[in-house]
Formats: C-alpha cells, structure tokens, sequence
C-alpha cells in the first residue's frame, strides 16, 4: 500500500492482553473506518445497504474495537483504577451503555453479528463448532462457508470506501473479510501476508517488529500498532496499553467505537476445581450408550483457558429416544440454568432452526458445560482457575463511543434492547 494513502475501513482483530495468568487471554478487533481523497474509486453514496439496515458513509476516520471477553466487571474495574483513563472518558465525553450480545456468547456467532448488523437467525453463525446433520460430522468454523449473508464491510468497500480487516487470530478472518475488497491478514500470520492474497505484505517491517506467539498479549498490540500505523503511517510510537492506542487514535480523528463478543465468568469452586457437568456422559449412563452426542460451540483452536468447556451446549440424539425426558434429568443436575427445546431455544435467542440440535443446555455463571470427560484436556490450564463463556451469565458486553450521540440514537439506546451488533450502525449513524 502506498504509505500516503490513509485505509478508509480497517478491521483489527489482535489478542488484546494477558491478566494475571496464561489463562486469562482476551482477543480484541479494530475496525477503523477513513474518509479522504485517496479511494480506490470515488464515493459516490453516501448511504449503504446491509442485511436491511442502512449504514451512512463515513464521514470522519471510525474505529470499530471487538474485544473478546470484554466483560463490564473487567471496564469498571479497570475504570474504578484509572487504567482505563481514555474509555471512562466516553462516559462524560461520548457513550457508555451496556448491551447483549448473541447467544450463546462465543466468539464466531458474536464477531459475524457484529460484522454483519444481524442475529444468527440471519447470518446463520450459531457457534464456533458443530455437527453437520448431512454428514454426521463435527466441524470447526474456521471460513465463510455457513455464513448466509453479507457485511457491512463488503457493503461499503464495494461502495468506495477503502477497507482494511486485521484480526490477532486467523480463525475469523475469511468472515470478517468475507466479500470484502481491501487489506485483510492476522496477527497470527503477519509474516505470511502477501499483496495477491491479503493486498498488503511486508507487515512485520510496517509494524516493527517480528509476528508474536499466538498466546501473547503482543498478539493484539501488534494489531493495534497494525491499525494506527495504517491509519497514520508516520506514527512511530507503540502503545503498551490499549485505552492509550484508543487514545492516539481519537487524536487521529477517528471516532472510536468499543464493544466485545462476550464477557468472562470464574468457572471454579473456591478450591480452584472446575465446576464441570459432563453432559453427555451423565445422558448416556441414564439413558443408554450411545444415546446423545452433545457438542460445545464454544470448542476452538485456542483452547488454553476454557479446555472446550462453556455454558451452552447443544444435545443431538443418536438415535430415537425420550426427548422431554432428557431435558426433565437434565434440568435436575447442578449448576443447570436453563434447558429449551429445538423450537423454544430459535424463538428466544434469534438462532437458526435448521442449524440446532435437539435441545439445548445452559449452565450457570459458575458452571461449565462438557460432552464426554474424555473430550476436555484440562491440563493446560497448568493450575489457573477455569475461566469461560458462552451462557447468559456473559451475555452482557460494554457499549462504548467516543463521540456524543444524537437525540435519536439517545433514545433509542435508553429505550432499549441494545445489541452489540449495533456497534456499526450507532458509529456511523449515531453520533454528531
């Protein structure tokens, strides 16, 4: 890219810091979105369609930050601390809400939510894993192929506006970019970016340094450092903390916008033990071997601090059996919170039918739900307390802006429902 040209929509997506422990990892995304003079083609809209919402073209630089696990207990304590000394700012200067993400709150059904403006109903992303009812197969999400519709990302590279995806881990990449031309890589393969495949190389040298680990905290500063020096390619500065890259890219002129695609709960008793129910292990000795195949949506690649354990899974029967039944035992087992069938569970959570299993578990904010024993490897959480997602107990996410909002957008935040697929449309049409 030549350097004096500024990406209109940048989209990043780094791991975003590292807590106390190598077990509490976040991910973040940045989408940053840029008006100036060097387009690809000239902007001649200035509204676009996507997934029947309208999205103004951006006027100013707009960033758009995902942060996997962000929950609100982790803002007001880094507010509460004066770590957070930019986004508490937002509070007085722009907006600060809370709102739902889609459930369950995995990372793949939240980042296409937020990508595409719609619930899974639409987009038809209903986890990070899943068993494929033609083939009886288990599959792990990592491309565009079960994605049922476009994004606001195509919808406005496609109008002119320059856009740019960086995501830390390369799992979501061909969704996020899905359609969409401009620079797309990831963290996790900076030094693999090419111009033919992701219209960029040479990524380490821009960044300034080599790609980190997959499980570092640097895995999401470099996207951030990614994302500013894209946006402003004279900058030499490496921000360590992430509100200070919020911070330089407000001096940019960018409105900046902050969301997450879950939030986090302690999964352990007091002792540090894994509060675990191993689902269908306990709906096999009940109701016969080989009776349920229950799968964890939450299962990914990077299973370091939740093991494929969360608190949603979906039970599919092996073969014709008692399905009130099992919902009624299952209910009875500890720390289950809710248990809804096939029907109930699309109607309530906007999911898509055919994409579901029998019924569906959630377990309770300290409680995780597992298949079999056999199937979760604990061991790398080398003595961490079970941290994890995926149930109503993080389905509460930030909702932040940096910019005021209009009278309308105030409104309708405080009347409410507020989603965190929303974010685009409050960023581009919101704000004054």
């Amino acid at each position: 890219m030549d350097k004096s040209e500024k990406p209109i929509l940048q989209i990043v997506r780094p791991v975003l810091a590292s807590r106390k422990s190598n077990s509490d990892f976040f991910d973040t995304g940045v989408l940053t979105v840029t008006q100036n003079a060097a387009f690809a083609r000239p902007v001649d809209v200035s509204t676009v369609e996507a997934n029947g919402r309208t999205y103004a073209v951006p006027k100013r630089p707009t960033v758009v930050i995902i942060v996997d696990g962000f929950d609100p207990a982790y803002l007001e304590h880094g507010i509460a601390n004066g770590t957070l000394p930019t986004m508490a700012s937002f509070k007085e200067r722009g907006f600060m809400g809370i709102a739902d993400c889609s459930m369950p709150s995995t990372t793949n059904t939240n980042n296409t939510s937020i990508v595409t403006g719609v619930p899974p109903v639409v987009h038809g992303i209903n986890g990070n894993y899943y068993l494929d009812a033609e083939t009886g197969k288990e599959i792990m999400i990592t491309d565009a192929k079960r994605l049922r519709c476009g994004t606001v990302l195509g919808a406005l590279s496609r109008a002119g506006v320059k856009t740019a995806v960086v995501t830390a881990k390369d799992k979501l990449l061909k969704v996020l970019a899905y359609e969409m031309e401009g620079i797309n890589f990831s963290s996790e393969y900076a030094n693999k970016a090419t111009m033919q495949e992701n219209g960029i190389d040479n990524v380490e040298k821009l960044v300034g340094r080599p790609t980190p680990d997959q499980y570092s905290a640097d895995l999401s500063l470099f996207v951030f450092d990614a994302g500013v020096k894209l946006l402003a390619p004279e900058a030499d500065a490496y921000h360590q903390s992430v509100d200070r890259c919020v911070a330089t890219l407000i001096g940019l002129g960018a409105t900046v916008a902050i969301t997450a695609d879950h939030g986090m709960s302690d999964k352990s008793a007091p002792d540090g033990t894994p509060n675990v129910v191993y689902l269908e292990d306990e709906l096999n000795a009940r109701f016969g071997a080989g009776s349920v195949r229950v799968i964890c949506p939450i299962a990914d690649p990077f299973v370091r601090h939740h093991g494929a354990l969360g608190s949603f899974v979906r039970v599919h029967l092996r073969k014709p059996g008692d399905i009130p039944a099992m919902m009624e035992f299952t209910r009875t087992l500890p720390g289950i919170e809710l248990v809804l069938d096939k029907q109930q569970v699309c109607k309530q959570f906007d999911l898509p039918v055919d994409r579901e299993g029998d019924f569906a578990v959630f377990s309770n904010r300290s409680t995780v739900v597992g298949a079999r024993r056999e199937d979760h490897n604990l061991s790398q959480l080398a003595g961490h307390r079970l941290r994890s997602h995926g149930g109503l107990g993080e389905q509460k996410v930030p909702f932040l802006l940096s910019r005021p909002l209009s009278a309308e957008y105030r409104k309708r935040a405080a009347d409410g429902p507020l989603h965190n697929y929303d974010i685009f449309d409050f960023a581009l049409n919101g704000v004054t």
